[in-house]
């Protein structure tokens, strides 16, 4: 008989809370979305500078995490599984966190290392492209706090963790509206830094396909395909050229708060961040592009994935 595991995984990074209740069928190799949400918490306000966890965002992420328990509740859910990132690895009272996540769900959050985060990040994402994309991916995951880069064929062969995110250099530099050309440049030297760390873990330079995850990227992505509204079927799998991801990035950072916020497909929780995002992931895209050349070969184009750790995570709960 064919088993399918109804499963609820959660993604709880230094932006935002994900839900995604899927039913996995581990031998045929399929996921099936039933519900698919997130909210912006900001559960990393703060913690860059304070090295802990703001009352006020904690409440903001459990109040979240009590309406996804009514939903998997609703739904039937068999098993979940609640993963932590960024933002609550980093924090000294992430004590409290975990203790309001088992009130709110029956389970105890996993405060995954960047290494499992990415592991995640890459099985999510090319469960899908494999079959349409020659490898080796390199999958980044830029997120709040962090940003992963996952290299490999069918699994992963190397990986890093960059403590470089939307939120972090949004606080840390890019406080300006629009943000100066100072900030800019202070911002790029950190993440110029992180990548020189990052690529003697990762060889960027074996890059076939280059896949980006997150909400940063998505929302590039739907800027560089002009979309008058957020559309994730019209997303996900998209290919874009280099240059127009890059194009994208500089406009998104060159934009006031104001003008952001005015783009139809833009998301309210992420106007004051996603100018930092768009340098993070123009900075990754042009270094990938410049070693892969340096390598021989010629990146001239980007995909886009809207499957991304959360399927990763939900995958892991059905093959445990």
């Amino acid at each position: 008989m064919v088993r399918v595991t109804r499963v609820a995984a959660i993604d709880c990074g230094t932006n935002s809370i994900r839900l995604l209740v899927a039913d996995v069928d581990p031998d045929a190799g399929t996921l099936v979305d039933l519900d698919r949400r997130m909210e912006v918490v900001r559960l990393g306000q703060g913690v860059d500078r304070t090295g802990r966890i703001a009352p006020e965002a904690l409440e903001r992420t459990l109040d979240a995490a009590r309406r996804y328990n009514d939903v998997c509740t609703e739904l039937g859910v068999e098993a979940i599984r609640f993963v932590a990132t960024s933002a609550s690895r980093d924090a000294e009272n992430r004590a409290d966190f975990v203790a309001g996540v088992h009130a709110a769900l029956g389970v105890e959050p996993e405060v995954v290392d960047g290494q499992e985060e990415a592991e995640l990040s890459f099985r999510g994402a090319t469960g899908v492209l494999g079959a349409h994309h020659p490898g080796p991916f390199l999958v980044v995951d830029l997120g709040g706090g962090s940003t992963e880069l996952v290299l490999g064929t069918t699994t992963p062969e190397a990986a890093f963790s960059m403590d470089v995110g939307c939120v972090r250099m949004t606080e840390r530099h890019l406080v300006g509206d629009p943000p100066s050309a100072a900030e800019i440049a202070a911002a790029h030297a950190d993440v110029a830094a992180a990548l020189d760390t990052a690529s003697a873990a990762v060889p960027l330079g074996k890059t076939v396909t280059l896949v980006g995850l997150a909400g940063t990227v998505t929302t590039v992505t739907a800027h560089g395909l002009g979309l008058p509204a957020y559309d994730a079927a019209v997303i996900d799998g998209s290919v874009l050229p280099v240059d127009v991801v890059l194009a994208a990035c500089d406009d998104l950072l060159a934009r006031s708060r104001a003008d952001r916020a005015a783009l139809g497909f833009m998301h309210p929780g992420r106007v004051d961040v996603i100018g930092a995002g768009a340098l993070v992931w123009a900075d990754v895209v042009r270094r990938v592009r410049d070693e892969v050349a340096a390598a021989g070969g010629q990146l001239t184009e980007v995909v886009t994935s809207e499957h991304d750790i959360l399927d990763g995570i939900a995958w892991s709960v059905a093959t445990r």
